[in-house]
This record gives structure tokens, C-alpha cells and sequence, in this order.
């Protein structure tokens, strides 16, 4: 019999259900005709097959979609089992309405003297903190980045002139304050480790000017990583790890906020990838490295990371590869086949005496093989005032120097 026969799903007595209950009827259960008034006549056993079909098809409802089941009999009413479960989208609309007083629009004026409109960009940010008459917002630094003037419109259409508190270029971070009056919500965050693959999340931004939008999709990844070239020259010099998601991030779309169905801003919307044929690759900084980061900016007014002070190009650089001319000026041995070349040598680097055409191969031992491996063990193992042991080729010849790391002077 197939899971779904009318003799198993309908609340109708079968044929054969109604033939087996009139046997039972009339042989008493004992071979023995009963008595009239201990008999079940054919409407009892309708009702009680009736209501047993009712009970087994509000369990086998519950087995198939993972719904509870509170109550057997009012269970069997869709209307009752509707009401149960909820409406999905509903959590949608409840998140969406908390946390969208919290994210705003920021024009940043780029005009002579911020007074013209034609040259300015558009984008999003977060209200994460109300303090000392201030309201502290999270974006991009990309966002704010040559900026002569910054306004941000709060989602009640109110403008407001913005001051730049920090901002930092390696992790695309940056704050901003205005004065707090009239604003009255805070973002909820999030913690962003517990994402899952396949949650539901909604984007809530100012794309291509039309603030106040939202849109939604799921995680399609959690932890993404995706290189990055800082100074936008070909060269991949840093490594961003991001949430992926198919949720519709545009233009304008960057420093707002990526929210769960709890309404807690689990990431920042930074970017996606726009090519042909290219659809639902949208990239968020997740919440958790966010906030450490706003944190510091807010006390400090910048990222405090150990400075070696040189400008390097890659020894197997694909995008401007060094030629054979090149590569004899450096008298490399056949074995040394990565590095990172010098070209400037500035701060420590120039103090402990490196140059033009040195080629680092190691940092306290361990290997580097590209200016992203440089900036990587610089700013993942070190601190201001640690020391590092460089290794490199001078003219063909391997030599050591220790230094002390540094922070980065002011401009």
C-alpha cells in the first residue's frame, strides 16, 4: 500500500475498512453473535476511523516537514497547523523592521570643497553606538575614501553632516560620527562565527542611491577568501576573509548592513563580482573582525600594525613578470625560485640596512614567497616592538639581519 492511498491519508472510511469492521461486528470478536447493545455499529466505526485517520495523518505531517505537533485532535486542522508553524517570511519582515532605523546612507562629497553634488558617491553604513551626544557608524573605508565632505541621510530622510573618526585600508573599515539627536536605535550584532551555510540573511543598504532597500538570500559560504589588491595595482597583497552570499548587494550597496533572522548585523557588505555571466556572488566582512576593528578606531583613530618599512614586488609576479635581465642582476641561485624583491627600503628596513634589489626569503625562519606572505606573517604573528629576523640574497649571497618593528609614521 503507497504511503499516500485514500485508505491511509483520507479521513473517509475505505472499503475494505468498512468491510472488516461489519465482520468484526457481527462475529463479536469470540465466534459468538453479541448482544445488540455491545455491538459497533457502522457509523461508530466511521467516526473511530474517522478520527484515528485524522491523529495519524497530523503525526505523519509532523514526520515529514520537522513541525511539532501540539495537540492530536485540533493538530488535524491545516488552519490550527498554519497557525503553529507561523509565517516563514514574517521573520523577514520582523528583522528588517528592527534593525533598518539603524542603517544609513552616506554621500561623500568629492567635489572643491565638498560643495559639488556631480562628483560625489554613495553608499551605506551602520549605527553601532550612541555615546556622549555622538552617533558612531561602521562602512567601508572605500566608501569614504577621497572624501572632501561627508553627509549621512538616516532612514526617517534627516541629513546630517559626518566626521571621520579612523579608518584603515587593510581590512576596507572605517568610522564616522554625528551628533546623536533624533536617533534612537542601535545595531543588535551578531555573532558571526555561529553563521551556518544555507541561513537565510537580508541586505540593507542605499544601492545606486535608493536608500533604504533591502533584499535577501542565503549564506552561500562562511568563511571565503578572497585576495586583495590594497593599492589596486594587479598585485594581490592582502587576503580577505568574507561571508558569501546570493542576497542582491549593488553599488551603493557597501557599509551596509548583512542581518540574520534575528535582525543582528552579522557582516558588513563590501563588494561582489560583476562579470558576464556572473550572478549571486556578493561578499560581507563578517561582524565578529568588524567590530574589533571600529572598536580600535574609535579609541585610537587608526590600526596600530608592526611596520618593516619596504615596498616590495613579487620575484614570480604573473602580472609583470621580471625579465632575463632583470633576473641576472639579482645573481640568484637556481634554487631560490619566490621571494619578495625589494624596491624601497624605508624606517627599519632601511636601518638594518636593506636596499634596492634585495630579495627576502624568510621571516624568523619561515618561508615568504610573496609580498602577501610578507604582509601576512607581519600582521597575523607580530606587534609593534617585536623583533624580526629577515632573511635575503644580496648579489647571490644569503644574509641575515634582526630589526625591530616599528609603527607606521603619520601621511
Amino acid at each position: 500500500m503507497g504511503l499516500f492511498e485514500d485508505d491511509f491519508y483520507s479521513t473517509k472510511v475505505s472499503t475494505r475498512a468498512a468491510k472488516k469492521t461489519a465482520f468484526k461486528a457481527r462475529r463479536g470478536g469470540r465466534g459468538r453473535w453479541p448482544h445488540r447493545n455491545r455491538g459497533v455499529s457502522p457509523m461508530q466505526a466511521a467516526v473511530i476511523s474517522g478520527v484515528v485517520s485524522a491523529v495519524v495523518a497530523v503525526l505523519l505531517f509532523s514526520f515529514i516537514t520537522g513541525l511539532p505537533s501540539t495537540t492530536a485532535v485540533t493538530g488535524a486542522s491545516h488552519y490550527s497547523l498554519r497557525q503553529a508553524a507561523g509565517d516563514p517570511y514574517d521573520r523577514i519582515v520582523q528583522a528588517a523592521a528592527k534593525v533598518r532605523p539603524a542603517v544609513v546612507s552616506i554621500v561623500n562629497l568629492k567635489g572643491e570643497n565638498g560643495t559639488s553634488t556631480e562628483q560625489s558617491a554613495l553608499g551605506s553604513g551602520v549605527i553601532f553606538r550612541v555615546s556622549s551626544g555622538k552617533a558612531f557608524i561602521m562602512t567601508n573605508n572605500h566608501v569614504i575614501e577621497g572624501s572632501d565632505d561627508l553627509d549621512i541621510v538616516t532612514v526617517d530622510g534627516v541629513r546630517k553632516e559626518a566626521k571621520l573618526i579612523g579608518k584603515d585600508r587593510i581590512s576596507d573599515i572605517a568610522v564616522l560620527a554625528v551628533d546623536d539627536k533624533g536617533i534612537s536605535t542601535v545595531a543588535d550584532i551578531g555573532d558571526s562565527s555561529k553563521l551556518r551555510l544555507g541561513e537565510t540573511v537580508i541586505a540593507i543598504g542605499n544601492p545606486l542611491g535608493l536608500g533604504d532597500t533591502l533584499t535577501s538570500g542565503i549564506v552561500s559560504y562562511t568563511n571565503r577568501i578572497i585576495p586583495i589588491s590594497i593599492n589596486q595595482d594587479g598585485v594581490y597583497d592582502w587576503e580577505q576573509h568574507v561571508i558569501q552570499t546570493d542576497a542582491a548587494i549593488n553599488e551603493g550597496n557597501s557599509g551596509g548592513a548583512l542581518v540574520d533572522l534575528d535582525g543582528r548585523v552579522i557582516g558588513i557588505n563590501t563588494m561582489k563580482i560583476a562579470d558576464t555571466g556572473v550572478e549571486g556572488l556578493g561578499f560581507a566582512i563578517p561582524a565578529n573582525e568588524v567590530m574589533k576593528t571600529v572598536n580600535e578606531l574609535v579609541e585610537d583613530g587608526k590600526i596600530a600594525r608592526p611596520y618593516l618599512g619596504v615596498y616590495t614586488v613579487d620575484l614570480n609576479n604573473e602580472y609583470a613578470p621580471l625579465d632575463e635581465t632583470q633576473r641576472k642582476e639579482l645573481k640568484l641561485p637556481d634554487s631560490v625560485k619566490d621571494g619578495a624583491v625589494v624596491l624601497e627600503a624605508h624606517g627599519p628596513a632601511k636601518e638594518a640596512g636593506l636596499k634596492l634589489n634585495d630579495v627576502i626569503t624568510a621571516f624568523d625562519g619561515e618561508p615568504i614567497n610573496s609580498t602577501l606572505d610578507l604582509r601576512r606573517y607581519l600582521y597575523d604573528t607580530k606587534k609593534i616592538g617585536d623583533e624580526l629576523k629577515v632573511t635575503f640574497y644580496r648579489a647571490g649571497k644569503e644574509e641575515t639581519v634582526t630589526l625591530k618593528l616599528t609603527d607606521k609614521p603619520e601621511g
